[in-house]
């Protein structure tokens, strides 16, 4: 198995060691011998790798993208956690999404207002900007999802 493999398979099982392997199997719906499969490094396994589908699921019960978090570092990329809540689709609408763009837009307004007023943005502003630029980012992800959600 190639180091890559053995990469993500260690932070499979930290994934399901997290959640717990029985809670595992219940989000999952598979069974303790296939999740473990997913992460054995033996070399009947090496080319066995667990589904999308089910990664996504175990990282909402986790509360932590180990194995989305792995696949960033190995292509190079970088995430941030926002761990002020997963995207909840069931929360809100659209409607709420809109009123939250809005403020996160105002906020961001006003955070690029105070930073230029001398002229000069700072690197403590600049980071202050990038906080806000992002989170008004993750408003219009929770925006598009409601919109993918209603359109089906």
């Amino acid at each position: 198995m190639d180091a890559a493999g053995s990469y993500l398979k260690k932070h499979t099982e930290a994934l399901v060691k997290a959640v717990g392997v029985e809670a595992a199997c219940e989000v999952t719906g598979k069974s303790k011998a296939t999740l473990g499969r997913y992460y054995s490094d033996h070399d009947e396994h090496a080319d066995r790798f667990m589904p999308i589908d089910a990664v996504a699921a175990l990282e909402a019960a986790a509360g932590y993208p180990h194995v989305t978090q792995a696949l960033a570092e190995l292509s190079g990329a970088h995430i941030d956690y926002d761990e002020r809540r997963p995207n909840d689709l069931s929360k809100g609408g659209v409607n709420s999404d809109v009123i939250a763009l809005s403020q996160r837009f105002a906020m961001l307004m006003g955070e690029y207002q105070q930073s230029i007023a001398d002229g000069v943005i700072t690197v403590n502003e600049a980071k202050r900007l990038l906080k806000e630029t992002s989170m008004l980012q993750q408003v219009l992800v929770d925006m598009k999802l409601h919109l993918e959600d209603e359109s089906v």
